[in-house]
């Protein structure tokens, strides 16, 4: 099937998917406010197969050592499938099946498969990695770019992470894990009950952003947009803790985004 933009619609929530623009979600309206940051860059992107930055591209694989294109020198970011072009597999009014074949520069075959559902009160993104051939290392995650003010008012962020992993002067977790600081941040957080983080927009809208994974990226150093980043592991998680994809057994995650009018 091709990749022309598709739109979902339930009650007054409309999505558009792009699969032909890295599968990103190009828009998410509700009652006609656009929360998500508009641009080819913005919207919500899929980080696949791997999430943050990989330190300076490498990542060894058993005794093999791959190296990845600096796309964020001295380091690879945000993995490859969001610079490639999906296919739809399939669409109806509230869901979209988006799929990308793996490729160069990512050295292993394999699919990620991307649902997209609406509902009246919600979005819900499930992502898988596949293989039928070799195993390897790998991760799963979004990036959604929410707008900082949405009716003239300006986002509030609410979470309550168990730790913050330190981060050094190269943007890269150190492996220590320390009591959650102050904003701003570009940082990655552990919540071992699960993702949950609340965005509220006074008098406007309440947004929580719910995963089963335990570690989130929050960034919150532009003017325009605040990134919340569920996640299957830490950034350079493919050497720090890796998550083999099988041929018996795919890596997948789900998000969730419920909203509620203030």
């Amino acid at each position: 099937m091709s990749n022309e933009p598709i739109t979902l619609t339930a009650g007054d929530a409309e999505v558009t998917v792009l699969p032909g623009n890295g599968g990103r979600i190009g828009g998410l309206r509700v009652g006609g406010a656009e929360l998500l940051r508009q641009g080819d860059r913005y919207g919500c992107f899929p980080m696949v197969p791997w999430c943050g930055r990989v330190r300076e591209g490498r990542f060894r694989d058993g005794a093999v050592v791959h190296q990845l294109p600096l796309n964020a020198p001295p380091h690879a970011i945000h993995g490859t499938a969001r610079d490639g072009a999906w296919r739809t597999a399939r669409a109806s009014r509230t869901e979209a099946v988006i799929t990308y074949d793996l490729t160069e520069p990512w050295p292993y075959p394999g699919r990620v498969t991307q649902v997209v559902a609406l509902a009246e009160d919600a979005l819900t993104l499930t992502m898988s990695v596949e293989t039928y051939e070799s195993s390897f290392p790998a991760q799963i995650g979004w990036h959604p770019w929410f707008n900082r003010s949405l009716g003239g008012r300006e986002v509030r962020i609410g979470f309550e992470p168990a730790w913050q992993e330190e981060r050094g002067a190269d943007h890269l977790p150190t492996g220590n894990r320390v009591d959650p600081e102050p904003g701003p941040w570009d940082d990655c957080f552990g919540m071992p009950g699960g993702v949950d983080v609340t965005l509220t927009w006074p008098e406007v809208l309440e947004l929580r952003v719910a995963s089963r994974e335990e570690w989130v990226v929050v960034y919150d150093e532009q003017r325009e947009a605040v990134c919340v980043e569920p996640q299957t592991g830490p950034p350079d998680g493919l050497n720090t803790l890796p998550r083999l994809v099988t041929p018996l057994e795919p890596l997948e995650a789900t998000t969730t985004w419920s909203w509620r009018r203030l």
